[in-house]
């Protein structure tokens, strides 16, 4: 594509390798686009939804013109596919941080996950993990989790649209789920563990869908880059 094309505006749709901040993601697009494309380093650029380190998948980054529709793609359904650990909790609620209880799962079979996934379906109140980027009086709550300081989190309100058990291999459970905006498939883990009267974290998270796109249909940042070379 010619330089006028990226300012008039395109969405991207990159899958973001794990490990990589989404802003690493558009930085790196950023950059190739300045210098093997000719657009001006003043260029915009951005993504529609960040993506956890620790989470794999769909990242719609939008440029040119089409960065005023990035309020427009953030506020479409998000579909997420991963992996819950059943029987122990991080503060995080995935592996951020470390194991900080455990739990009996003796009781937990397939009837009582099946079951349990009733009552996340439809509107529902969550609260984000304390380990997020949420602001509480100017401060990011990650910020005051890793200073070691208790605040009180306000919970929200979250809607899951579909949410689908597709393995159990105890201690783990894949899902999907198709959610609103907002929703923290973290403390999603953390409350279906509790749901069950055990304990849960988030081992694996990978989005798959932001409203009709797929990541079926992405290109993974390296192959993006080397198509430039």
């Amino acid at each position: 594509m010619a330089p006028e094309d990226f300012l008039n505006g395109q969405i991207l749709l990159i899958d973001k390798p794990l490990h990589w901040t989404s802003f690493q993601a558009v930085n790196k697009l950023k950059y190739v686009l300045i210098k093997k494309v000719g657009l001006p380093k003043k260029f915009k650029i951005g993504h529609a939804g960040t993506l956890d380190p620790l989470a794999s998948g769909l990242l719609l980054v939008c440029t040119g013109k089409f960065t005023k529709r990035i309020t427009e793609l953030q506020g479409q359904a998000k579909e997420y596919t991963g992996t819950f650990y059943m029987g122990a909790t991080t503060p995080s609620y995935d592996l951020e941080t470390e194991i900080d209880e455990t739990f009996d799962t003796s009781h937990i079979d397939e009837a009582l996950i099946h079951e349990s996934v009733k009552q996340f379906l439809g509107e529902i109140d969550q609260k984000p993990p304390i380990f997020s980027a949420i602001k509480k009086d100017g401060v990011r709550l990650y910020e005051h989790a890793r200073a070691g300081e208790t605040v009180e989190i306000a919970s929200r309100k979250t809607t899951i649209h579909e949410f689908e058990i597709t393995r159990i291999a105890l201690p783990e459970v894949d899902f999907r789920v198709v959610c609103s905006k907002g929703t923290y498939i973290r403390s999603l883990a953390y409350d279906f563990g509790k749901a069950m009267d055990s304990g849960a974290h988030l081992t694996v998270l990978r989005r798959t869908k932001i409203g009709e796109y797929d990541v079926l249909n992405a290109v993974d940042v390296n192959d993006f880059v080397a198509s430039f070379q």
